[in-house]
């Protein structure tokens, strides 16, 4: 039987993995997103379900000061005596550091701080109780992976570091993992950069601090100069399956046009991995992963499809829901008009490297089907509430309620870099459903009024959302925001319900 690739599609980067008997827990990056670290659960490795994020409090997680793709890089999980770590960065601020737990759902412990600088920590539990942290950074020996022993307990160094691999020579050798397997100690890296030249590399040693023997096959994973849907295939985790059998789980893009580039962001990948008689890992097919490869031989365990409308009935947010930067006190409520969710704008827009009035959650899918039910009446000129197909403040398009001149206006506004387009049409009063249809190569926005009559807004490219253009590590976002303006308390912006309804069929258009 075969699985399809990706695994865990839309921005999903940088994938961990642990098994607990026959359980498997993956965590992934969020950098300036709130909720951080999102901690999913599989049974077999290729259906997963989000069961909570490890980062959900402001204390755990401080993004005041994160630009765009700062915040959370690259977290390691890890399962020790009864104890879940998760181990990551947070470059914005405290830099390295993991929590724990006995419940991986959560809630996670306070941080950590460890000392040793860099990014991508991880960690390995020796059999001798001695636990060793890696990560990668500048030292003595330039940009390597360095290592030091750390009491589990408090976070405290109890060596120095130590360069311990600078790789085979590519660029910006990171992501490192450290495991113990039949006696040697395998160093596994991503080098090349996050990019289309990304690869895996590994070495080993029978001691935890080298001299580490490079694979004499490097790289053991890469679909660079490859004609493939997959690209820039890396930062990888390894897992041994109940059965026996070895996985690994890495991030990889699927770019759409020519030339090509990616929106979606870099999702996760599931790959089997074999071994040779002298014991190097050989990763997927010959070193590559493929769009459908044969799954694991365990017993498939696929979860409820999630449902299409989320009515905002509950007391608290789905776990698809995400804010940008920690949200601004009273800026979101579900409580405020049980059955909607409200946002209250203020003077921080979508433009701006701060904490908009925003709920957002991942575009996942090539092509979809995107609605939300929104009354909204502003009252000031400056204020709007809408969606957003958001990627970055310099890099969104925007379909919304607004004033203009004392009158209610729809409007499609497209932000690229220092360019800005908008289009404005009449509104008539009452309730709008703000529409979204998502293709590969284009999104394409419209707004039903209350009287049922359909304005549509406009179009964009999805290649000027794309990570080629506007830079970072995320993806695309579709989220609700409001924005408020300097003239004093913005009008509520009231959402009764969202729609989010893959329709793959479309993806030729």
């Amino acid at each position: 039987m075969q699985y399809s690739n990706p695994v865990i599609p839309g921005f999903h980067p940088d994938p961990s993995i642990c098994r607990v008997n026959d359980d498997y827990y993956l965590v992934t990056s969020t950098f300036e997103y709130f909720p951080g670290v999102p901690i999913f659960h599989s049974k077999d490795l290729v259906h997963w379900r989000q069961i909570g994020h490890c980062l959900t409090t402001p204390e755990q997680l401080p993004l005041g000061n994160a630009w765009s793709s700062g915040g959370i890089y690259a977290p390691t999980i890890r399962y020790h005596d009864g104890w879940f770590y998760m181990v990551t960065t947070n470059v914005s601020g405290i830099g390295n550091f993991y929590v724990k737990t006995r419940n991986p759902e959560g809630p996670w412990s306070a941080p950590v701080p460890v000392k040793q600088g860099g990014i991508d920590p991880s960690l390995l539990f020796d059999n001798d109780g001695r636990v060793y942290f890696q990560s990668s950074c500048n030292g003595t020996e330039g940009h390597a992976i360095y290592q030091c022993e750390i009491d589990i307990e408090t976070g405290a160094m109890l060596t120095e570091s130590r360069f311990i691999w600078g790789g085979t020579g590519g660029a910006h050798p990171e992501a490192p993992h450290l495991y113990k397997i039949d006696g040697w100690y395998y160093l596994m890296i991503a080098e090349g950069g996050t990019e289309y030249g990304h690869m895996e590399t590994i070495a080993r040693s029978r001691q935890p601090y080298g001299p580490f023997e490079s694979c004499p096959h490097n790289p053991v994973l890469t679909n660079r100069s490859m004609d493939s849907s997959i690209q820039a295939a890396g930062h990888a985790d390894l897992i041994q399956a109940q059965d026996g059998s070895w996985w690994a789980v890495c991030l990889g893009i699927r770019p759409v046009a020519y030339p090509k580039a990616h929106h979606l962001g870099r999702e996760v990948y599931l790959a089997p991995v074999t071994w040779t008689e002298e014991g190097w890992p050989v990763f997927g097919r010959d070193t590559h992963i493929d769009p459908q490869m044969e799954a694991p031989e365990l017993p498939l365990t696929p979860w409820p499809e999630s449902p299409v409308r989320d009515a905002f009935n509950g007391k608290q947010l789905g776990f698809d829901w995400t804010f940008l930067r920690n949200p601004l006190e009273g800026s979101w409520s579900l409580e405020e008009r049980p059955g909607y969710l409200v946002l209250h704008g203020h003077e921080t827009g979508l433009c701006d490297a701060g904490a908009p009035a925003f709920v957002g959650r991942r575009l996942s899918h090539f092509s979809c089907s995107i609605a939300a039910a929104m009354e909204y009446e502003p009252q000031h000129e400056g204020e709007e509430a809408g969606l957003t197909v958001f990627m970055n403040e310099k890099h969104h398009y925007d379909l919304a309620v607004t004033l203009v001149k004392g009158r209610k206006k729809a409007i499609f506004r497209k932000t690229i870099g220092s360019l800005q387009t908008e289009q404005v049409w009449d509104c008539p009063e009452g309730s709008v459903e703000l529409k979204v249809q998502a293709f590969p190569k284009k999104i394409v926005a419209s707004l039903q009024t209350a009287q049922g009559s359909t304005i549509e807004l406009g179009w964009g490219e999805t290649h000027l959302l794309s990570t080629e253009v506007a830079g970072g590590f995320t993806g695309v976002f579709i989220a609700m925001y409001a924005a408020g303006s300097a003239e004093g308390q913005a009008a509520p912006a009231a959402f009764d319900w969202f729609d989010y309804e893959p329709s793959e069929q479309l993806d030729s258009q």
